[in-house]
């Protein structure tokens, strides 16, 4: 579907209202780019242009209904083998990784407004696929919804912190952002515990608990992961949860197979939800792809975080193999 903003009368047209003018004629009116170029007195070319600037400047939107990635073969299999509520897979395409990994993103971003009611409360955790899913959103207007970042900020190497990728997603959302105003992790479990104690961290980490949405990314137990990158964990970290038995990240915790939380110093020394906050809500958007994901999603959906599922048909498929092998 198209949705284009405003339309004027044909006549003396130039600037901004002829390219609204020409995206009006094309999407609504369903006439052909020749006609249009008669009509406007320009040629077909200059109408291209004209439909190209208009995507370009965010005049017009064009979506697939969420059913036709909802309703096939394998997102029906996902429902029935893992017990979600919905499941929306895209297409592999031609691309590479990176191709695959944005358009799974925007798959993402395409179908979370439709997931969201007056009143509800999502939390918004961190990661360049949340960060990517909030970038693909087109603006839209939700009523009463706030947004709650997940996961205390950190000095990252990457553009996507977690503060960014809240602030980012209710600003596409229309809705109201309550920022965590702390670090993710501290040097210290006692100077950790006392600024959870300061009122205003209090009040913010009190909100997360209210959060009967969220959407989050499922992250691997590698060390080029961003858990790591992000400074997070560091490496000999990361070695003692995989020891333990981690096979899975999420919201900055480690998980096992069976999606159970293993606690951990780290843990002592991080400010962010807790685990068992994000059980029994009436959405968990898991939002991931690749081989390298299929674990740590499977680990999530068996621990009980995941309702619906994002992802494309290699991963979706994977996961099906390794459920069932």
């Amino acid at each position: 579907m198209a949705v284009v903003t405003r339309r004027r009368a044909v006549g003396q047209i130039s600037g901004e209202s002829i390219v609204i003018e020409a995206a009006w004629m094309y999407y609504h009116e369903n006439l052909n780019q020749t006609k249009i170029a008669q009509l406007l007195g320009v040629s077909r070319a200059t109408v291209v242009n004209y439909l190209q600037e208009a995507k370009e400047r965010g005049f017009i939107r064009i979506s697939l209904a969420p059913r036709v990635f909802t309703t096939h073969r394998l997102a029906q299999e996902l429902r029935e083998v893992f017990g979600v509520k919905a499941a929306y897979v895209l297409p592999d395409g031609t691309g590479d990784e990176e191709a695959r990994f944005m358009r799974v993103a925007r798959g993402a971003a395409e179908w979370l407004p439709s997931l969201l009611q007056p009143g509800d409360r999502l939390g918004v955790s961190w990661g360049r696929m949340v960060y990517e899913v909030a970038e693909a959103m087109d603006l839209t207007q939700t009523t009463d919804v706030t947004v709650s970042q997940l996961v205390g900020s950190m000095a990252t190497p990457y553009g996507f912190t977690a503060e960014i990728c809240s602030a980012h997603m209710a600003q596409r959302l229309g809705a109201r952002c309550i920022n965590l105003h702390a670090p993710a992790v501290l040097s210290d479990p006692e100077l950790a515990e006392r600024l959870r104690n300061e009122p205003i961290i209090a009040e913010q980490i009190d909100a997360l608990s209210h959060c009967n949405k969220a959407i989050f990314a499922a992250g691997s137990c590698t060390h080029d992961s961003h858990i790591v990158g992000s400074g997070l964990a560091s490496h000999s970290e990361l070695d003692w949860y995989v020891a333990q038995g981690a096979t899975g990240v999420l919201c900055g915790r480690f998980i096992d197979d069976q999606g159970r939380f293993i606690p951990g110093d780290l843990d002592d020394r991080m400010i962010g939800v807790e685990l068992d906050k994000l059980l029994g809500l009436d959405m968990g958007l898991l939002v991931s792809v690749g081989d390298d994901k299929v674990e740590p999603m499977l680990s999530a959906i068996r621990g009980g975080y995941v309702t619906h599922i994002v992802t494309n048909y290699g991963t979706a498929s994977a996961m099906l193999r390794q459920a069932r092998a």
